[in-house]
């Protein structure tokens, strides 16, 4: 069954390079104080996993440069994404710091939208219901028809599009209540950098399950949404298809953000160091 228009083809063996953190973090190396996990495909699938299997919270994101900008510039979103339980290198130039600076050896990516669909593929193997939350109605919709036609024995418990709005308490009890009686194993958050992580951070402990911030992983999937030619992408150039595609957009994100990593990168390469101390945030942020 071929993917849907836009996404990469899969590896049919990921690398086995680099190891899932251990519980204390240990495994955890800074890109400019951010502390991201130098694994592959295979042992964030496992953790993911095990997780389901387990029915244990788990807080997961892929970390492209964008989402490591958002917690350098944000002492609050530091200290979330640094509680998080599993950051995985999705952008080509956060891999590169992590074998640069850290010696990972790492020789792919986590590229959000391939690990949602190696996780889909795993939860259809073992038979674990799978939630998406976020993006809006028809996309959830084809998105939903792409990954049962790849997976027929996927089992998908419930999807909700975003409010695109804050919620009020009653809404995230009334959220929770909905995912858990969906039967559902692992969520999916596709909400956006940095709302998702924020969603994660804020939900993880009421849903108490495997939640995964998959960035575009949702229109990709869903064929709604062109993904850049592999070869920009193997460059770390996937930045410049997306921004001719949507400009007034990202032009924040990928002209201002973009040249200030390399150059904060280059300065951590050289020696100097990064504090991963944030400051725990004062209040809930509930968007949904």
């Amino acid at each position: 069954m071929p993917l849907a228009p836009g996404i990469s083809p899969l590896h049919s063996s990921p690398p086995k390079v680099g190891k899932s953190q251990s519980r204390d973090g240990s495994g955890k190396k800074s890109v400019l104080g951010i502390l991201v996990d130098p694994v592959d495909y295979e042992s964030a699938v496992e953790h993911v996993a095990e997780a389901a299997r387990n029915r244990r919270g788990a807080a997961i994101s892929a970390m492209a440069v964008h989402g490591i900008m958002t917690g350098v510039s944000d002492p609050e979103h530091k200290y979330r994404l640094n509680s998080f339980d599993l950051l995985v290198p999705d952008g080509q130039p956060v891999r590169w710091m992590l074998n640069l600076k850290h010696r990972a050896g790492l020789r792919d990516r986590v590229y959000g939208p391939s690990l949602t669909l190696r996780v889909c593929e795993r939860a259809a193997r073992e038979g674990l219901p799978v939630f998406f939350y976020g993006s809006i109605p028809s996309v959830l919709e084809s998105l939903r028809k792409n990954l049962l036609a790849r997976y027929p024995g996927l089992i998908i418990a419930g999807t909700e599009p975003s409010k695109f709005r804050n919620l009020t308490p009653q809404e995230k009890t009334e959220l929770v209540a909905r995912i858990h009686a969906s039967g559902a194993q692992i969520v999916f958050v596709g909400l956006g950098c940095p709302r998702q992580e924020i969603f994660v951070y804020e939900f993880r402990e009421a849903i108490s399950l495997p939640l995964l911030a998959v960035g575009a992983a949702f229109p990709f999937i869903a064929g709604e949404l062109e993904q850049a030619p592999q070869k920009l992408q193997d460059l770390g150039l996937e930045w410049m298809f997306r921004f001719s595609r949507e400009p007034r957009r990202l032009w924040r994100r990928y002209l201002l953000l973009n040249p200030a990593y390399v150059v904060l990168a280059c300065l951590q390469a050289i020696g100097l160091k990064f504090p991963t101390e944030g400051r725990r945030p004062t209040r809930e942020i509930l968007f949904g």
